[in-house]
């Protein structure tokens, strides 16, 4: 379960929208809204794409600047797989790579947390990447 539960009528949108763009069962979900209590990176709300779907809904879109940020913390947080493909996707260059890594860093105090940053960077082959945090 999740731990913010949708509403029914949400659900029940999300699932009409869902099938009109083709999207998986669960395009919709709360688990985002855990990173809001550890912070964005900054000018994430600046840069949102907003999009209109009708008289009544607008949804906003993540930057793929915020996206590739938040899908390396995924990878480093979670291991691979779907943010290993994700962030492949992206195809981030090393500039962004950096940023992201730098910005990742500031959401975990731990002790062994850089380590695990510049390891998954050199998994990655950015061994420059990881050379520079």
């Amino acid at each position: 379960m999740e731990p913010r539960p949708l509403s029914p009528a949400l659900l029940a949108i999300a699932a009409r929208i869902g099938r009109l763009l083709d999207l998986p069962p669960n395009w919709l979900n709360a688990e985002p809204a855990d990173q809001l209590q550890c912070g964005l990176p900054a000018g994430f709300v600046d840069r949102l794409h907003g999009a209109e779907f009708g008289p009544s809904l607008r949804v906003h879109f993540t930057d793929r600047y915020d996206l590739i940020h938040l899908k390396l913390f995924a990878l480093v947080d979670q291991g691979p797989g779907k943010h290993l493909q994700d962030l492949a996707a992206l195809t981030p260059t090393q500039d962004e790579l950096l940023a992201a890594a730098r910005w990742v860093l500031s959401q975990d105090a731990g002790q062994d947390f850089p380590a695990i940053v510049r390891s998954t960077l050199i998994d990655l082959g950015h061994h420059d990447v990881a050379g520079k945090l």
